[in-house]
Parts: C-alpha cells; structure tokens; sequence
C-alpha cells in the first residue's frame, strides 16, 4: 500500500479500528525501516475496554505489522487478527 503522507502529524492520533468495525484505539507512531526507506510498523495505543486491549491483555502502546494495516484516510484500518497472530508475527 502505497501512502503519501505529508506530515507525520498528519496521521498521529487517528482512531483505529479492525476491517470488522472493532474499535482499537488511536495510531500513536511508526517505526520507519530506514534501510528501505518505508514503514515497518504501526503503534497503536489500545484503550482500555477496546478490542486491542482485550486481546493484549489491558492499555499499552501495540506494534502492529505495517502489512496489517489496510487503509490510512479519516481513520486507519488494521486487519483483524487472533492473538495467535500476534505472537506469531514476534
């Protein structure tokens, strides 16, 4: 997915939520690989009693694949997963 952002504020605290509807928080930063100059990854910060939280286990900052995101617009859309998936990506 190719995203032309100008501005890294530009996306910052965007809600995110799962292809399903599932409300997971709000986009907090990106890891940048800068050996091919894209994004390696997403971190969103799970509110407590959303979907993320639930299946992390409580509120914190969660790492998501940048292959798991599937649109950045008004809202950012993220795959949905299985905890299972999670650790398999670690």
């Amino acid at each position: 997915m190719t995203e032309n952002i100008i501005d890294f504020s530009d996306i910052t605290e965007k809600d995110v939520f799962t292809k399903e509807g599932s409300y997971c928080g709000e986009l907090k930063d990106i890891e940048i690989n800068m050996g091919k100059f894209g994004v390696r990854a997403v971190v969103v910060g799970a509110k407590k009693g959303s979907y993320l939280a639930q299946k992390v286990g409580g509120a914190k900052n969660v790492v998501i694949p940048y292959h798991m995101v599937e649109a950045i617009d008004d809202i950012v859309l993220i795959k949905d997963f299985q905890t299972s998936d999670a650790q398999k990506e670690a």
